[in-house]
């Protein structure tokens, strides 16, 4: 069984209850049909009632029925969500009357069934960009505790088993900060290491701090973060098998790992991957994608509470139907 089908069985066994606020969305409704038929989680679909009945029927999806469907003009919470949104944003000045306003958006509607404990997590970007997707989670939601950083993490699917997890890597941050600090830098191993475990069931994260220096083969302030960040996750996360700053070679090839860091138990065994910038992260795992024909899965947001997660535009059908049940595994590891 592949990656893909085991984050499937995974889901399926213990069915959380995920919101589709872009239920008026075509490929989202047809992704949400599936998952119904498939029976991989419980959704819940916020549109207007007319226009998803419409467009279930022409495009003649036969499962929407299941779902809990609610418009966000005529939901009858509203009022009670408005207040507590009030409540919640009362010290950044929020009315009343923008509270109303903001339920009504699918957006921050959804967030507050998962505040009030109506739903697991979410999946919007199909219409909406990742601002838009992020902000009613960070101020609803906001981060699980400990956290204060978001951060995106990729799954990487490879056909050279003798690296990662029988070729399976997951690598952060491909998404959200641009330039992280060493503090953010060891939030986001420590996630990326729990994303690993909820979503790619690895049972054994190792995680290695990549740099451009392999303990102390060059020195800079970039690699000075990475040892710094290194020790941080250690303190944040104790349990934690991490290791860092390792070139890419020596955090992935045995050989290679013995020579530059003798010792080590990550050096050339890891099976996560942090980078210390967006910049490398994202170049990074395209590079992996396009000339090492990996697949690559996300990115997957983490770091919030309850899941959140954040769609392309350009997403296809199979795009949302996969992250419905990774979302779902996340939802199960939230809740421990």
């Amino acid at each position: 069984m592949g990656l893909i089908e085991q984050i499937i069985a995974r889901a399926k066994s213990n069915k959380q209850r995920i919101v589709l606020p872009e239920a008026e969305e075509e490929r989202t409704l047809t992704a949400a049909d599936r998952v119904l038929a498939d029976d991989i989680a419980d959704l819940i679909l916020i549109g207007n009632p007319e226009k998803v009945h419409r467009l279930a029927e022409e495009k003649g999806l036969k499962h929407i029925g299941k779902a809990t469907l609610i418009d966000p003009e005529n939901y009858e919470r509203s009022e009670e969500m408005a207040q507590l949104l009030c409540e919640l944003r009362k010290k950044k000045g929020m009315t009343i009357e923008e509270a109303r306003q903001l339920v009504r958006n699918p957006l921050y509607l959804g967030c507050m069934i998962i505040k009030t404990e109506g739903a697991d997590g979410q999946i919007s970007g199909a219409l909406s960009t990742t601002g838009d997707t992020l902000r009613p989670a960070l101020q609803i939601i906001k981060c699980a505790p400990g956290i204060t950083c978001v951060s995106g993490a990729m799954l990487l699917i490879t056909k050279k088993p003798e690296y990662g997890e029988n070729g399976v890597l997951v690598v952060g941050d491909v998404a959200v900060t641009p330039m992280p600090d060493a503090q953010q830098l060891s939030q986001i191993a420590v996630c990326t290491a729990q994303t690993a475990k909820s979503v790619a069931g690895f049972e054994d994260p190792r995680v290695a701090m990549l740099s451009f220096s392999t303990k102390g083969s060059a020195t800079h302030e970039v690699v000075d973060k990475v040892i710094e960040a290194t020790r941080l996750a250690r303190e944040l996360d104790p349990t934690l098998k991490v290791d860092g700053e390792l070139q890419a070679d020596a955090a992935l090839v045995p050989s290679v790992g013995k020579k530059k860091a003798p010792g080590s138990d990550i050096a050339g065994q890891a099976n996560v991957l942090v980078f210390p910038c967006l910049e490398v992260g994202n170049i990074a795992y395209k590079l992996v994608q396009r000339l090492g024909d990996a697949i690559a899965v996300g990115p997957i947001l983490q770091g919030i509470a309850r899941p959140v997660n954040d769609l392309s535009r350009g997403c296809s059908v199979d795009d949302i139907y996969y992250l419905v049940a990774i979302t779902a595994c996340q939802a199960m590891d939230a809740k421990k």
